[in-house]
Order: structure tokens, then sequence, then C-alpha cells
């Protein structure tokens, strides 16, 4: 079967071995790192604990992947749509915030890993992580810049890091709404974030 990639990196099918990171994803959001074990992953997947050595070396390398590679998925996808636009900082802004979303609602058991359990990688995946947030952060700073030429560039990047924390805050959401609903309430508060470094007196 043929896979499809889209402008966040997904594909239409799951290998073995993304199923195998979806489900510790899972995992660890819902129990901790240290409460989930290799044979709970692999039954999740259909697969003996010890199967899973076939794919990764140890519970720490799932967490790296996760984390470096949901890092390296974000960046990859902004660059993407900022590459597809036709330069209107307007339109670039919006399909980056849309593509945001996306991750927000399709991925928040990586949202709470990266809140709970960064400090458990090695110094070097952790690094590797930082460096890539960093390279996002920018490429939103300059579209919002060229939006917003007059704004400041502490509101700015105030405004980038306001807008992710409202995004990535899905996973503590305690009724959400549907799918659709959620979309558009979020896009509707991160414009609005946006709208006001436009705003005399912002």
């Amino acid at each position: 079967m043929t896979t499809t990639p889209t402008p966040t990196g997904r594909t239409d099918a799951l290998t073995r071995r993304e199923q195998i990171l979806k489900e510790a994803a899972r995992l660890f959001a819902e129990r901790g790192f240290h409460g989930v074990g290799v044979d709970e992953i692999g039954a999740a997947v259909g697969i003996s604990g010890p199967g899973l050595y076939r794919h990764f070396p140890g519970k720490d390398a799932m967490l790296a992947e996760l984390l470096v590679g949901i890092s390296e998925r974000l960046l990859d996808g902004g660059r993407l749509r900022v590459a597809e636009s036709d330069g209107d900082p307007r339109a670039v802004l919006g399909s980056l915030i849309d593509g945001h979303i996306d991750f927000a609602l399709d991925d928040r058991p990586l949202i709470t890993l990266h809140d709970r359990e960064l400090d458990r990688l090695k110094d070097e995946d952790r690094k590797r992580v930082r460096q890539l947030q960093r390279q996002y952060v920018e490429l939103w700073v300059a579209v919002v810049r060229d939006l917003y030429p007059a704004a400041g560039e502490y509101e700015v990047r105030a405004g980038v890091h306001a807008v992710f924390g409202l995004l990535n805050s899905t996973p503590h959401l305690g009724a959400p709404l549907g799918r659709t609903e959620m979309e558009r309430l979020l896009r509707s508060l991160a414009h609005g974030a946006f709208g006001a470094l436009g705003r005399p007196g912002a």
C-alpha cells in the first residue's frame, strides 16, 4: 500500500514501528514513563514485549524518538507551509495556525509527554529538541513580524509563545468539543491573540 505524505509529515497508514510509538505515547502520557512496562506497550500493538526490541533498544529510545520526532515534524511541516504559500503573510500565518491546531488535536499525548518527560531525555536528545523548537519559533516570528511590522520584537515573540501556550493547552481541557468546534475555537483564539498586535496601544 502506498502512503501519501501530508504537510505535517504524516502518512495514510502506520508502520509497525509507528504503531509502537503511538501506543507508547498514549501509555506514557496516561501513566508516566516509569509507570509503563515494555510488555504493556507490546500488548497494545499485539506483539510480545521482547519483540519490541527488534524495533527499539528500550523505552528511552522510544521517548527520544517521540519527542525529537514531533519537533522535527512540526518544523518540517511549518517550512513546507511557508514554501508553498503565495507570500501573503496573513495566509502563511493562517496555514501555520491550522497546522499547529492539527498537531494539538491529533497528538495530545505528545504535548503531555513534552511537559512531563523532556528532562528524562539524554542531554544530546534534549538539546536537539530545544534546537528544533527554537527554529520553529523563529519561523513563526518571521511571519508575524512581516504581518505586523509596527509591533515590537518583544510583542511579536510574546504573541507567538502565547499562541503556542493556548494551542498546546488541549490536553488539559476537561470536556472537549467536537473536532470541528475545537478547530474553530482554537483558530479564533489564535487569530485574536495575533490581531491584538495590530491594534493601537497593544
